[in-house]
């Protein structure tokens, strides 16, 4: 779970808890089953979503999270735990953790947070098409490091739940949004119309600085598109630079759900690349992202 998706479930829970407890691993030596950001919340029954490496360390902080949460506390205070005998850890490292208490009236700073964690660390995707696999992609993606712009002329055919990371937009012309995609934005294309799937897909080939352009079809139907956009006058670059069919090569299945977690599968994977190229100044690596 991301630290992202973490806070919004820390949101959610104090709608109706009076306090949550919220676990992060402020620093890490040596080796630790988890480093340093990874957190974890905590309710006071004792429930967890999220993870700082599970074992005594985390039986042992669940704990005091539960006791303190009992006697009333808010705030924030450190602990250091060095994972050896003494927690029944071998790890042999240590980590200092940071646990935070937070009641109701703390909802305003947490989202002021868990905005800036978005802002800094999520990758913006336009998702053109509310189909069914539309559907199903953005409840794999909720959990997941994406910031996603859910675009359809049809008002009606978006769910009444929508993750928190998602924004829904009705709009008479989706091409017009291609113009709005981010810097080293994704792009991902699966509208109800070939026609304008391809109007969509030219626009995206026009800018050099998108990140991903993916259409969801057969390779059957990239030949085909292929040959209209050369026609229109996209050269050889620019189709390379299309991803049809999506998803993750080996992993098969028509179903909703199965599509939806091979194309988020290969998202994670070439978003971590495109970070790497981001980190080493890596220009191939970039250039390969798009095939």
């Amino acid at each position: 779970m991301t630290t992202l998706a973490l806070f919004d479930r820390l949101l959610d829970r104090l709608v109706t808890d009076n306090l949550v407890a919220l676990v992060t691993i402020h620093a890490a030596r040596g080796s630790t089953p988890q480093g340093e950001g990874a957190s974890m919340m905590i309710t006071q029954e004792g429930a967890i979503s999220g993870t700082i490496g599970g074992g005594a360390l985390e039986y042992a902080i669940i704990n005091e999270a539960v006791h303190l949460m009992k006697s009333g506390t808010t705030g924030t205070l450190k602990r250091h735990y060095p994972l050896g005998p003494d927690l029944g850890q071998c790890c042999g490292g240590s980590v200092e953790i940071e646990l935070g208490i937070f009641d109701q009236s703390m909802r305003a700073d947490i989202q002021s947070k868990r905005d800036a964690i978005r802002h800094d660390s999520s990758t913006p995707l336009y998702l053109f098409g509310a189909g069914h696999v539309g559907r199903a992609l953005v409840m794999a993606l909720a959990p997941l490091p994406f910031t996603v712009s859910w675009i359809d002329e049809r008002a009606e055919i978006f769910p009444d739940h929508i993750p928190r990371n998602v924004y829904a937009k009705r709009v008479d012309n989706p091409i017009g949004e291609i113009g709005n995609i981010p810097h080293e934005g994704f792009c991902l294309v699966m509208t109800h119309s070939h026609p304008l799937d391809l109007a969509l897909v030219g626009a995206a080939l026009q800018r050099n600085d998108i990140a991903y352009i993916g259409l969801i079809g057969s390779a059957t139907k990239r030949a085909r598109f292929e040959s209209r956009l050369r026609q229109s006058g996209q050269g050889a670059a620019a189709l390379k630079r299309l991803v049809c069919p999506v998803g993750l090569p080996g992993l098969y299945g028509k179903e909703p759900a199965v599509i939806a977690a091979s194309i988020a599968g290969d998202l994670l994977i070439r978003r971590q690349a495109l970070q790497h190229a981001d980190e080493t100044g890596s220009v191939d690596v970039k250039e390969r992202l798009a095939g």
